[in-house]
């Protein structure tokens, strides 16, 4: 895929929309690759990509999680910031139909659903961020502080890492 042909998401289309500026970057996604096959493809450190999660509440209740991908989140944290019982992510097809997404292409912009979005505090901390632009194998670089204009972010300190 040229770096110019490249699937006009809703994604796309919303931060045009709000006249974020970003830039493209289509790569071969790999079936459950992640992040780490992300990074690997774009030469790019892991940490900088944001994994896009759509988690649910015990009373079903969806919402978006954004997370360093080397990073896991905390749900048992995540849950006592947010004054619930529990929090899980979705089985993928609810996932999908909340988002309007598919797994592994989720973005957090221009979602089917409109859902409260809690983002890893560390990530306003980055210069710039790649992010899922809304379809498998396509990510947006961006300003962290500019998804603030177009998503309600709360910010939450919710991240693990992983034991390797």
């Amino acid at each position: 895929m040229a770096k110019k042909d490249y699937p006009k998401t809703n994604a796309i289309r919303c931060l045009t929309q709000k006249g974020i500026p970003f830039e493209v970057f289509p790569y071969a996604y790999e079936e459950k690759g992640g992040t780490r096959v992300s990074a690997r493809e774009l030469g790019v450190d892991e940490h900088a990509v944001i994994k896009t999660l759509v988690m649910e509440t015990n009373t079903k209740d969806p919402l978006i999680v954004l997370m360093h991908g080397d990073c896991e989140v905390s749900t048992k944290q995540l849950a006592r910031a947010l004054k619930v019982k529990s929090i899980g992510p979705c089985e993928p097809k609810v996932a999908d139909r909340h988002s309007g997404y598919q797994v592994g292409g989720t973005s957090p912009f221009g979602t089917r659903r409109a859902m409260p979005v809690y983002a890893e505090a560390s990530i306003f901390d980055l210069d710039q961020v790649y992010i899922n632009a809304g379809h498998r194998g396509l990510l947006v670089r961006i300003d962290p502080n500019e998804m603030h204009k177009v998503l309600q972010i709360t910010s939450v300190q919710v991240a693990t890492r992983p034991i390797p």
